[in-house]
């Protein structure tokens, strides 16, 4: 499963320099004092542990910018399957470099392959259903482009990006505006006509509110799932249904038979521990 590396961004590269920053500060006083610090090192990153891998490219980045000669080789791609003692990469250069970098890729690389890891186990749970998986804006601030990149290395979608890249009317913009109508009436005129509206619902009576509005996408939120079954039979396909909130792993199948057609978790991405992934000098 191979995916495009856009995710190594100016922002991105702002966070490496501030991870490197912040783990080495006025300098590395253990490798310093090496014998011969810049003398040419080789080193591989193990898995200890099966996972999904992702963040080869940022990994391979923190490297570079230590050492510019590098030579970085991996035989995987993000979003591919990994085991215990899978040689993930190899890497050759300066022995300074390998050393000073290693906990800040390592910490990269832990944290979005523990994502993708995490959030495949959702996707083989959901199995050939239809429902599409997406994320949150739940996400670690600086962070969300590529947490968001390794929930799609896992296997499942992304939901916005941010509050510039779709509408999405939530309980507080309805309070704000003054009520359902008034809110997709007052937004749906100052927006394109190809931006679609999607609107924060938790009661019958608010999905029948926001079908009368003719919003694009009704959000379920936090309803259980005798609510979601008779909001899907309002909604009748008259828009596309979304759920969030009280969503898992063991009652995800349960909710993608409930007719819906897209399910949020926040916890794809908040609940993600890191995964076990080392490196070894040779």
């Amino acid at each position: 499963m191979a995916l495009m590396h856009h995710y190594i961004t100016p922002a991105t590269e702002h966070l490496i320099d501030l991870a490197l920053s912040e783990d080495v500060g006025s300098g590395d006083i253990t490798t310093d004092h090496l014998p011969h610090p810049d003398a040419p090192g080789l080193a591989n990153i193990v898995a200890k542990q099966p996972l999904t891998v992702a963040g080869l490219a940022i990994a391979r980045r923190v490297f570079e910018k230590l050492d510019p000669d590098l030579a970085f080789f991996s035989s995987f791609s993000d979003g591919d399957a990994v085991y215990p003692g899978d040689v993930i990469a190899e890497i050759r250069c300066s022995l300074r470099a390998l050393l000073v970098g290693e906990r800040t890729a390592l910490n990269f690389l832990q944290h979005l392959s523990g994502i993708a890891t995490h959030v495949r186990r959702y996707v083989m749970d959901l199995g050939d259903s239809p429902v599409r998986l997406v994320d949150t804006r739940k996400t670690i601030p600086g962070y969300r482009v590529l947490e968001k990149y390794a929930v799609r290395a896992g296997g499942a979608h992304n939901h916005r990006m941010g509050l510039y890249d779709g509408v999405l009317i939530k309980d507080n913009h309805i309070a704000a505006f003054g009520g359902i109508h008034k809110a997709v009436d007052h937004i749906r005129r100052r927006v394109s006509h190809l931006v679609k509206i999607e609107i924060e619902t938790s009661t019958i009576d608010e999905v029948r509110e926001a079908l009368a509005a003719g919003v694009d996408i009704i959000m379920l939120d936090n309803m259980d799932e005798d609510g979601i079954r008779a909001a899907v039979k309002v909604i009748n396909r008259q828009a596309l249904v979304e759920v969030s909130g009280r969503v898992s792993r063991e009652n995800l199948k349960r909710l993608a038979a409930t007719g819906v057609d897209i399910i949020s978790v926040g916890a794809l991405i908040h609940s993600a521990p890191f995964v076990d992934i080392s490196m070894r000098i040779l």
